[in-house]
């Protein structure tokens, strides 16, 4: 079940990186061509482009895509390895629950005090409301990962 969601989370985020790279194109073919521009193009990226880096993130996590820094660690055992990367999954876990949280706040008042963009006044908790979901998946892929064993997740999902 956290896959398919993880991995719907990572398909709509390219959809959505596709519909920013087609209207940047629109834009500057019209900027270039004839003079005309889309209004709040550069908005619009950014309130995307935040939306789909979220939803990225389940992917990345499940993949275990993130950095890891083993130069310390290269020469330790597997069975130390396998804690210290349980480790890294619960303080994952931990960053993704604060990340909700203050996501969620930073969106309850976006929300009540009416924040839009500048030019198009496109409500802002709309994006925080976007990034929430992605963000608790994070987070309890994390947890399950801290909790797992990390070779079979590795078999089940390379």
């Amino acid at each position: 079940m956290l896959e398919k969601l993880a991995k719907l989370c990572a398909i709509l985020a390219g959809v959505l990186m596709t519909f920013i790279t087609l209207m940047t194109c629109v834009s500057l073919i019209g900027r270039n061509t004839t003079g005309d521009t889309l209004a709040g193009d550069f908005e619009l990226t950014g309130v995307v482009a935040g939306a789909a880096v979220a939803l990225f993130m389940p992917w990345c996590q499940l993949k275990r895509g993130n950095i890891i820094v083993d130069f310390f660690t290269a020469k330790v055992s597997d069975r130390i390895n396998g804690q210290l990367d349980r480790l890294g999954a619960l303080a994952m876990a931990a960053v993704f629950i604060l990340l909700s949280w203050r996501t969620a706040m930073g969106g309850i008042n976006a929300y009540d005090t009416h924040s839009g963009t500048m030019m198009l006044g496109f409500p802002e908790w709309v994006v925080y409301a976007a990034m929430v979901p992605p963000f608790i998946l994070t987070a309890v892929i994390s947890l399950h990962q801290a909790v797992s064993n990390f070779s079979t997740d590795i078999e089940e999902h390379a």
